[in-house]
């Protein structure tokens, strides 16, 4: 196994990895809304923090040697669920290979966050 850590994206704000790679697959950890650049939350809709989520999702994945492209599976969390139509326009955007998902709502995200995605891709 190899972890993955790239400055594109946010470090890691516990003690794990940005990703793992494990044979020809890459694991995400959940990535939440933060820039890289300031390391505070970026924007204050699901639609802006959706974008910065697939933002360093991408960072993550291309440091690893992957791409959105190549995305099996996703795994989604809201902070609300009535955010679900928004969110899914920002997603349907990125995600046009239509990968398998889950989404569920949650009770709390850290720092507060709208949204957070893991993903697991090949390489």
């Amino acid at each position: 196994m190899k972890a993955i850590q790239t400055n594109a994206a946010p470090a890691a704000i516990g003690p794990y990895s940005q990703a793992c790679v494990s044979g020809n697959l890459v694991f995400t950890s959940g990535q939440i809304p933060l820039s890289a650049e300031s390391g505070g939350v970026a924007g204050s809709t699901i639609g802006e923090q959706t974008e910065q989520v697939i933002k360093n999702l991408r960072a993550v994945l291309e440091a690893a040697g992957s791409s959105l492209a190549k995305v099996v599976k996703t795994t989604c969390f809201l902070a609300d669920m009535n955010d679900f139509a928004a969110f899914n326009d920002v997603y349907a955007g990125h995600f046009s290979g239509k990968p398998a998902r889950s989404t569920v709502a949650v009770r709390q995200l850290p720092k507060s966050v709208l949204v957070e995605i893991e993903a697991i891709a090949e390489i």
